[in-house]
């Protein structure tokens, strides 16, 4: 009998795992019976059958015998002589089975259906895959590190897929070895030149949202609901969350005790601070809350320009404001409110004082700005600190900090 094997005819077969039999069955056939419409015109009394577990194809021809001279139709039907050379116990109304050697469609129709099945098995492989990773988008996955470059990293799956880690959707702190497992989320599947890109995500505050999931069952049974996530990745995270049930706390749900669920996210996330809020409707109370660790004496609040000017007292103004301003930056993005923070006048000093806006002339907009994100709004309230101090709160250099010292000593003299 006449036969290919496809497992080495046709080795995309043999790797095609994660393709189900019967897909692959019906490509298989397809193929060839594209091969046999160009031989023989029609492929109605052809059947291809495909063993799929050896990977062997075999093509039967069927044809009805009938009496010579009677042939109508000669993909249909065979006369009794030339069917009596083949067997010479056929009679006339029986129906012929022949296989057809697969050498008889020639080396090039071959290689051919050899390029056809690769291609086919190749976009189904590339189907599956993007219906597989475009249903888990959001989701959690394990996968291990296969090769680190510098823009990003690879991974594989438990079915050897490779998915991608850019560098952008990468934690700061992140440091990656060969071989590790470690912990994603699904972002998007892009497509490159065709080839489906599966795009992880650490960053992502989905994946903060998904950590919570497994890590509070309260989230999971949909007790508590996680209204808002704002990250900095590795920096800090604000999360708030609502309670659909009056006896459940959802701040201390998502916490533990002493802290014990939301520990191991910190480790996850590189020690990343998780402020847990409690989420309200009143506006004022969750700009409140959303400034934590800071606490607020009182506050202006303009809805229609979505504007809100915080007042604190001067060594809560450090807390709210946060190291390179992340603090205000993530409370600005959670109550989509824009913030502006300044020093409650407990009483009014004697003491003569200056904007800092006012030195705009001699000092660099942008170091202002560095000043003013660590609540030194006053060139006062700037050389109360030390030069240390402030090196150490600011991202200055200590160059730049004792030149702006030096200008705003000598403008108060000149003023004294």
């Amino acid at each position: 009998m006449a036969s290919i094997n496809l497992i080495e005819a046709f080795q995309e077969f043999k790797d095609a795992e994660n393709i189900d039999r019967p897909t692959m069955m019906k490509v298989v056939e397809d193929v060839f019976k594209t091969l046999l419409r160009k031989k023989y015109g029609a492929d109605d009394n052809f059947d291809v059958i495909v063993n799929a577990e050896k990977g062997d194809l075999e093509i039967i021809r069927r044809r009805m015998i009938v009496e010579d001279g009677e042939v109508m139709d000669p993909l249909a039907e065979i006369a009794y002589t030339d069917a009596a050379k083949i067997e010479p116990d056929f009679e006339v109304g029986e129906e012929l089975y022949q296989e057809v050697d697969i050498l008889d469609f020639g080396r090039r129709a071959i290689l051919a259906a050899k390029q056809t099945l690769a291609s086919r098995i190749s976009d189904l492989k590339k189907n599956v895959l993007i219906k597989k990773y475009g249903d888990r988008i959001g989701d959690i996955i394990n996968a291990e590190v296969y090769q680190v470059w510098k823009k990003e990293v690879l991974l594989l799956d438990e079915e050897g897929n490779e998915l991608i880690l850019p560098k952008s959707e990468q934690i700061p702190q992140d440091y990656f070895k060969k071989g590790e497992n470690i912990r994603s989320v699904v972002a998007r599947v892009d497509m490159k030149n065709n080839t489906p890109v599966i795009i992880l995500s650490r960053t992502s505050p989905l994946f903060l949202a998904k950590l919570l999931e497994i890590e509070v069952p309260e989230i999971f049974d949909g007790l508590i609901a996680i209204k808002k996530i704002v990250r900095d990745p590795g920096d800090r995270a604000k999360v708030a969350v609502e309670s659909y049930d009056d006896r459940i706390d959802p701040v201390g749900a998502c916490v533990g005790m002493k802290g014990s669920r939301i520990h191991g996210i910190v480790r996850e996330l590189k020690n990343e601070n998780i402020d847990v809020i409690n989420f309200t409707v009143n506006t004022q109370l969750l700009i409140q809350r959303s400034l934590t660790p800071a606490k607020i004496s009182y506050m202006e609040l303009d809805n229609d320009k979505k504007q809100a000017n915080v007042y604190l007292k001067a060594d809560q103004v450090s807390l709210a404001i946060g190291r390179r301003g992340v603090n205000i930056k993530l409370a600005c993005e959670l109550t989509g409110y824009e913030i502006d923070v300044y020093r409650e006048d407990e009483e009014v000093s004697a003491e003569f004082d200056i904007d800092m806006d006012e030195f705009s002339d001699e000092i660099e907009t942008w170091i202002i700005d560095e000043f003013k994100k660590i609540g030194c709004d006053t060139g006062r309230s700037i050389l109360k600190l030390t030069v240390d101090e402030l090196e150490r709160r600011t991202d200055l250099e200590r160059e730049t900090i004792e030149e702006v010292r030096k200008v705003l000593e000598e403008e108060f003299q000149r003023e004294e």
